[in-house]
């Protein structure tokens, strides 16, 4: 039982606890010292289809919504970050059976455009640079650290 304690495995995962520990301590006192003031932050417009003020949710409504997002995101890092390890090993296999399970590669059913061509193309007929849209904004949650509970308020709209 004692080489589980004292092999490379454990010592990486005891310097990962460690280490995200150490990442979180040190989170929480920066936001305690030193509270940044989010209104400075870049931030983008609400989408066209925002609640009116009569379709408003109730608070505990989004609060249950805003936890349920944020488990679901982090189940899907958590995910992503599995799928990369595993695809290490996988990705340098040849096509072939490895016990029960088989590796081969097929053609992807996706396109994108390729830029390059695009510019190549641009460039020869003097057109620019290629015009670009910016991506879809993402929707970033976080849970606030309150001093007591507080009741359920009316929500005001951020100032544009």
């Amino acid at each position: 039982m004692l080489h589980l304690l004292t092999s490379p495995r454990a010592a990486r995962t005891v310097r990962g606890l460690i280490g995200t520990l150490v990442e979180t301590a040190a989170g929480a006192v920066r936001s305690l010292a030193a509270p940044t003031d989010r209104s400075e932050a870049a931030t983008a417009p609400d989408p066209a289809d925002v609640y009116t003020d009569d379709e408003m949710p109730a608070v505990d409504t989004i609060e249950t919504a805003a936890a349920a997002y944020e488990r679901a995101a982090d189940q899907a890092r958590r995910a992503d970050r599995g799928k990369r390890a595993a695809r290490k090993i996988l990705d340098r296999l040849p096509v072939g059976r490895y016990g029960a399970w088989e590796v081969e590669r097929v053609p992807s059913g996706r396109s994108t455009a390729d830029l390059d061509a695009i510019r190549a193309i641009f460039k020869a007929h003097g057109l620019g640079p290629v015009p670009m849209k910016p991506a879809a904004p993402s929707l970033k949650v976080r849970q606030l650290v309150t001093d007591a509970p507080t009741a359920p308020t009316a929500l005001v709209p951020a100032a544009a």
